[in-house]
């Protein structure tokens, strides 16, 4: 072979090899879920908005810890409850947006990688925690003094579990459920949420009350925002495909 027709050749072998190592993108994918449990979609839709507080928002109250010296010392001002928690614009922190009804009947297979409750303060963190069906959750205990994490559930296994410091342990929940209390029996101030979902399209909201669902397929769906005690809202959405949709929720006090 000629020195031409040797660099022809080159540059042919070349092209193929770049070629064969196209990158993929999201929307040539045709599954429906990634390892890390978000489904991929051709023609991915999206809706997002704001949870938002309409009335006058309850006042927090003070969270007494001096019944355990080792948490009341690791917090330099005083701990305020955060059952409600409203920017100055209204956003509702830690409500649960989720898709309720319209997938049919797809199925999604749950995270492997496990989400973290941190035990810091003699508090949970985060407050409100939203995991799939079957996906671990690891408790971690940062404080300097034993707990215990004691989730009540309805419709799942409860289990009650002992953690001294530095501990960690992994659970889940098998079933849909939203949502369930989360105690601790030795610092009776310690308490949370897990919502478990049986599909990755679901948002816990920033401290704005802001929340995105991407990656949906077009379709028309009941969407929910649920909070530990202003309850539940509801709306139903039509979307297209590449559409992005805003919705918006607003809860009253009671």
């Amino acid at each position: 072979m000629n020195a031409k027709n040797l660099v022809l050749a080159s540059v042919v072998t070349l092209i193929i090899c770049v070629s064969s190592q196209r990158v993929v993108k999201a929307g040539d994918l045709p599954s429906l879920t990634t390892s890390a449990g978000t489904a991929v979609i051709t023609g991915a839709a999206v809706i997002k908005g704001v949870v938002k507080f309409a009335g006058i928002v309850p006042a927090p109250e003070p969270i007494r810890m001096s019944a355990d010296p080792s948490c009341a010392k690791q917090h330099s001002r005083p701990v305020l409850t955060r059952e409600v928690a409203v920017d100055s614009r209204g956003g509702l922190q830690d409500a649960i947006v989720f898709i309720a009804d319209g997938l049919g009947d797809r199925k999604f297979d749950p995270p492997t990688q496990p989400t973290v409750i941190s035990q810091k303060g003699c508090l949970y963190e985060p407050h409100v925690l939203a995991v799939r069906e079957n996906q671990p959750i690891e408790v971690v205990n940062d404080d300097p003094t034993s707990h215990n994490i004691h989730p009540t559930p309805a419709n799942n296994r409860e289990w009650n579990k002992a953690e001294p410091p530095g501990a960690r342990l992994e659970e889940a929940f098998a079933r849909e459920e939203i949502a369930i209390p989360v105690k601790c029996n030795i610092h009776p101030w310690m308490r949370g949420y897990i919502a478990v979902l049986k599909n990755p399209y679901f948002a816990v909201t920033k401290q704005d009350g802001s929340f995105d669902l991407p990656n949906l397929p077009p379709g028309t769906y009941t969407i929910k925002a649920w909070h530990e005690k202003l309850g539940t809202a509801t709306q139903t959405v039509t979307i297209g495909a590449n559409q992005t949709k805003e919705i918006n929720f607003v809860f009253k006090s009671k």
